[in-house]
């Protein structure tokens, strides 16, 4: 085999690496809720329970910041997050990467952010935009806390 033969065996067309990545989280090989649960419950007085039936954390118990549904939901048939977006964060975002982020629907009018999951995620920014969503939601005096 040449190495022209390598890369063409090793390539896939982006829809069909997001029906693997897909796959892989729907058979458990990932583990989007670890992931996310590990970033959000290292922010402070951060809780989690379902909302809606999905995995949510919550500032304090009350202000949620971050909803993972790992099975999609309604029309967006896909693994994803919902977070609390920054000002200007959401409009940025999908304008930069329109196959990764999008507006999801009822929250998205509050500026809330869209995250696909069912390509490659980087969960390096995955945690920084959890800690974008609990800087949107929380007090100030618990956002001073992740500057110190």
């Amino acid at each position: 085999m040449t190495a022209a033969d390598d890369r063409a065996k090793a390539f896939r067309p982006p829809w069909q690496a997001a029906d693997i990545a897909q796959q892989a989280v729907a058979a458990g090989a990932i583990d989007p809720t670890g992931q996310v649960r590990a970033a959000c419950l290292a922010l402070p007085e951060v809780t989690e329970r379902l909302s809606h039936g999905a995995p949510t954390w919550f500032v304090r118990g009350k202000s949620a910041f971050v909803t993972l549904w790992a099975q999609g939901h309604h029309d967006d048939d896909f693994p994803h997050l919902c977070c609390a977006g920054l000002p200007g964060a959401q409009q940025e975002l999908i304008a930069s990467a329109p196959g990764r982020f999008f507006r999801p629907p009822y929250v998205g009018g509050r500026g809330w952010i869209g995250v696909r999951l069912d390509h490659d995620v980087d969960w390096a920014e995955i945690a920084e935009l959890c800690q974008d969503a609990y800087r949107a939601v929380a007090p100030a005096r618990l956002v001073a806390l992740l500057k110190s």
